[in-house]
């Protein structure tokens, strides 16, 4: 199949010849918001920098259709709608590390500017000025730098903050100490860092929390003559209060990258003397600009062929050694889910996923959610994935169990066991990963072993001499040809499983003479 890809912004072309090969690609970075939403059902993915509104009207469009992610080429995601995303069973992927150095070095080139004036004075002799007076700075050596954030570009800036002998502190309630002392940083409360810093930088993302977080009752408590420095999310500093704190001299000056609205026509900020601007370009290096195309291009390319991406939004992250691991268990897992929906149909009252062994010791939340879209997915109407599983099950009022135990079995290091309760009767599927390949290893409390690919038919039946046969005689007669058998049996004549590994799906027509043979009670055919 060739994927449709849509490039809705201009987007370096080394991340674009990554897609060449496997995608049509289709450039359009003029693109309104009617048209995005009359042509995003015709392609499976969208790539987007700051420019287009990636909103839910968009993205029910493109669900109704054939989109399956959406990649933004930088760090935010203010433009996309990540929860209507989810709804919709979209993945959202970003690029968080292609432009932190970019970003770091643009905070402080703004730090720069600020404490020499160095726009102003630009400006003064382009004018065929020489007010060397006018323009008298301060070093930045000695002096505080308050971080508020301490994330990837944060801990980047605080470095170079250093190398000027700064004295660097930050605010960040999901830092610990000994990852901020790591990078020569200071954890303080944030009133400690707004009342001591003389240079404060914003490191923080746009969220109902951080939306106007330096406001002017938290500016009126810095220390007199701060520089304020933001080239986050616009909307993080109240840019009336900052108005007025500069106006009244309490904020000596402001370097911004970012705007509560962009472009900012009509903002006094624009033509105040003590404000340094930019137009949203921190992260807008050529360097930058290659790696964050890449990034995203791979990750788009990794969602479109069924594989976890590093950097999804609405999906967990995983360390990519944890990701190499958990891969082959990922696609284990869903083939559990596959197994029981049709080993057991019906409605769904709770789901238990055990990891069994050193997996135990990972992260399992795409383990779940690969598990949910096995057992879903071909039961409901809405598209069911990694995104939305959890979403689409809670839904449905199914209760979802997460157990680890961490010593592994006699038979398998590693394993998985799924089990679904419906209507009070349980059915419980394990299955490990063996020689890079899906095996189910048993059925209930029957031991079996055989790869979890191809077509299969399972016969529960009490174990007499002659059933084996009798089958797969009828199977003969039909041309149906037997690649493997397996079976598994509590006793000796007692009751016994047997899993036959198909060349080919076996027709309907065939299951009433199968429950007929003697000593049969139970068949179902499974496609995984």
């Amino acid at each position: 199949m060739t994927y449709r890809i849509l490039i809705a912004d201009k987007l370096d072309e080394e991340g674009l010849a990554l897609l060449r090969p496997h995608a049509e690609l289709v450039e359009h970075p003029t693109i309104t918001q009617e048209e995005l939403v009359a042509v995003i059902p015709e392609y499976d993915a969208l790539l987007v920098r700051s420019r287009p509104k990636v909103s839910a009207e968009v993205l029910r469009a493109g669900a109704q259709g054939r989109l399956k992610v959406v990649g933004r080429a930088g760090v935010g995601v203010d433009n996309i709608d990540v929860p209507a995303a989810t709804q919709a069973g979209v993945t959202v992927v970003n690029a968080p590390t292609g432009n932190t150095v970019a970003a770091a070095e643009h905070t402080v080139a703004m730090m720069l500017a600020l404490a020499r004036h160095i726009p102003q004075a630009h400006a003064s002799v382009k004018a065929g000025e020489w007010k060397r007076s006018q323009f008298m700075g301060v070093e930045m050596r000695g002096k505080r730098l308050g971080l508020i954030g301490l994330g990837r570009i944060a801990s980047l800036v605080a470095t170079r903050a250093l190398s000027f002998s700064m004295d660097v502190v930050a605010y960040d309630p999901y830092v610990n100490t000994e990852y901020a002392a790591n990078q020569g940083v200071q954890l303080v409360s944030l009133e400690e860092l707004l009342a001591t810093s003389d240079f404060i930088s914003l490191h923080v993302p746009s969220t109902d929390q951080t939306r106007h977080m330096l406001n002017a009752e938290r500016l009126s408590r810095c220390k007199p003559g701060v520089r304020i420095v933001n080239c986050a999310r616009g909307d993080v500093v109240d840019e009336a209060a900052l108005l007025a704190a500069l106006d009244s001299g309490h904020v000596a000056g402001a370097a911004l990258d970012v705007f509560a609205h962009e472009p900012p026509a009509g903002s006094p900020l624009l033509c105040h003397p003590k404000v340094v601007l930019t137009p949203h370009i921190a992260g807008s290096t050529v360097e930058a600009q290659r790696q964050v195309a890449q990034d995203v291009a791979e990750q788009v390319l990794a969602v479109l062929n069924g594989l976890p991406a590093r950097y999804a939004i609405n999906t967990p992250i995983l360390p990519p050694k944890d990701l190499e691991l958990l891969t082959p268990y990922i696609d284990l897992a869903e083939r559990l889910g596959h197994f029981l929906t049709q080993f057991e149909p019906g409605m769904l009252s709770s789901v238990e996923l055990t990891a069994h062994g050193p997996i135990a010791d990972y992260d399992l939340s795409y383990l779940v959610a690969a598990a949910l879209k096995g057992l879903l997915d071909r039961v409901v109407s809405e598209r069911i994935n990694l995104v939305n599983a959890r979403l689409v099950a809670r839904q449905r009022g199914i209760n979802i169990v997460e157990r680890r135990i961490r010593h592994h079995t006699e038979r398998y290091e590693n394993m998985l066991s799924l089990a679904v309760t419906n209507g009070g009767h349980q059915r419980l599927v394990r299955g490990s990963v063996v020689q890079g390949e899906p095996h189910i290893v048993c059925i209930d409390d029957l031991w079996v072993d055989f790869v979890a690919k191809g077509h299969f038919l399972l016969s529960w039946h009490y174990d007499r001499p002659g059933i084996v046969g009798r089958i797969g005689t009828l199977l003969g007669e039909n041309d149906i040809n037997i690649a493997s058998m397996h079976l598994g049996r509590r006793a000796p004549r007692g009751e016994a499983i047997m899993v036959l590994c198909l060349d080919e799906a076996i027709p309907e027509h065939l299951f009433p003479q199968l429950l007929s043979m003697p000593h049969n009670y139970w068949v179902r055919a499974v496609d995984l």
